[in-house]
């Protein structure tokens, strides 16, 4: 009950200062609204590499790992209790033509853009194993006036980027689209993984930066969160058992949800085998000196095949997480590399080299279609009528 009435005090608020700040005309500006922040800081570069003349806000939430602070742009905490924060917040948002988001947002369903405003949704995932939207199977305990506010965020984006067929598809399902809201650019954050150079100058400067990861093969466990109690979690995989077997040839890198990091104590984890990579800022970069992946529900497999690598899915609790919180596909026949349901499993796996990188390939090409390392300059290409000034835009169609 006190949960209800805060949201309804929450939005109530939301609504009105919008509907007053809506006054205001629209100006040539640009409102990222971040909680990850990977693919609004591609776009951003890209604005400045073809030279986009607009006003440019940052609206950041506390997740946000990434500096957003620039000279050229206004940043603000964003979902924040600040009074001062709230008000420019949403004056900003009020008043831009584009609006790009990377998350899910409950303010959006109180709010009504102008005639011609984009609302872009980036999202935070190529691609998806479990379900999520009006398909988490999470929803069916959920009241009438939540799911109508569900459907009401959803109505509020213009177009959802993906980097592929499969993915548009299942962006349709989850929010309620038309098949003309899905905008096939790629994801921006995935043209690092196109650029030989940057990569390679990025894993030089990871392995300069972390010396004792050289001369060892790398392997990054990345599980997703799940909603069991944080007060009986325990890591699944046996560290001890992967030293055992493994550590002359391998070292182990973690990427934890913040609130499984915060509930393990990393210091009873043998320091010259296990390294926590949980508060890194860009897991892609992580990817770049990851030689096998072993995730089981994450989204990290989709960019991860990118490289061509393997990977293992440690689904040990396959069955029960089906039945809570559904997924897309038959997990089994989409992974594109071994089931594990033991630590021993994976030892086994690796040691036997058990993995198809053709396999792994055809599952990038299915997933990354649109992705080819042009995504950030495609989409802000379709975004700079809406964003440009006048007359900008004016030589842009009279060259001449």
């Amino acid at each position: 009950m006190i949960k209800e009435v805060a949201i309804w005090l929450y939005l109530t608020t939301y609504r009105y200062l919008f509907l007053i700040m809506s006054i205001f005309p629209l100006k040539n500006k640009i409102t990222f609204i971040v909680s990850f922040g990977d693919n609004s800081l591609f776009l951003y570069e890209e604005m400045k590499r073809q030279q986009i003349q607009c006003d440019t806000v940052f609206l950041y939430s506390r997740s946000c790992k990434y500096n957003l602070k620039f000279k050229d742009a206004v940043s603000i905490k964003f979902e924040t209790l600040n009074l001062i924060n709230i008000i420019l917040s949403i004056y900003h948002i009020a008043t831009s033509r584009t609006v790009i988001i990377d998350n899910y947002y409950a303010f959006l369903s109180v709010v009504n853009f102008k005639k011609n405003v984009k609302c872009i949704q980036v999202w935070h995932a190529a691609g998806a194993f479990k379900k999520f939207g009006l398909k988490d199977h999470s929803i069916k305990d959920r009241n009438r006036k939540d799911i109508k506010r569900f459907k009401n965020v959803y109505k509020r984006f213009s177009e959802v980027i993906v980097g592929s067929d499969i993915m548009g598809q299942i962006f349709q399902e989850a929010f309620d689209l038309s098949a003309s809201q899905i905008l096939r650019v790629g994801i921006p954050r995935t043209d690092i993984f196109f650029n030989e150079q940057n990569k390679q100058l990025i894993v030089t400067n990871i392995l300069n930066k972390f010396p004792y990861l050289k001369n060892k093969k790398r392997i990054l466990y990345a599980p997703t969160f799940r909603d069991e109690s944080l007060d009986s979690f325990e890591l699944r995989l046996d560290l001890d058992l992967m030293k055992e077997k493994l550590g002359k040839d391998y070292v182990i890198l973690l990427r934890l949800h913040p609130a499984i990091r915060n509930e393990l104590d990393i210091r009873d984890i043998n320091q010259d085998f296990v390294f926590d990579f949980s508060d890194y800022v860009d897991v892609n970069e992580i990817l770049m000196i990851t030689d096998i992946l072993i995730t089981d529900y994450s989204s990290i497999p989709f960019e991860y095949s990118l490289l061509k690598r393997p990977m293992i899915f440690f689904a040990y609790d396959l069955e029960e997480y089906i039945h809570e919180r559904g997924v897309w596909f038959d997990y089994k026949e989409m992974i594109p590399g071994p089931l594990a349901l033991t630590t021993t499993e994976i030892i086994d796996q690796i040691r036997n080299n058990s993995f198809n990188l053709e396999e792994i390939e055809a599952f990038s090409d299915m997933w990354n279609k649109y992705s080819t390392g042009q995504s950030s300059q495609q989409l802000i290409h379709y975004l700079s009528p809406f964003i440009q000034k006048k007359e900008q835009r004016e030589k842009m169609q009279y060259p001449g």
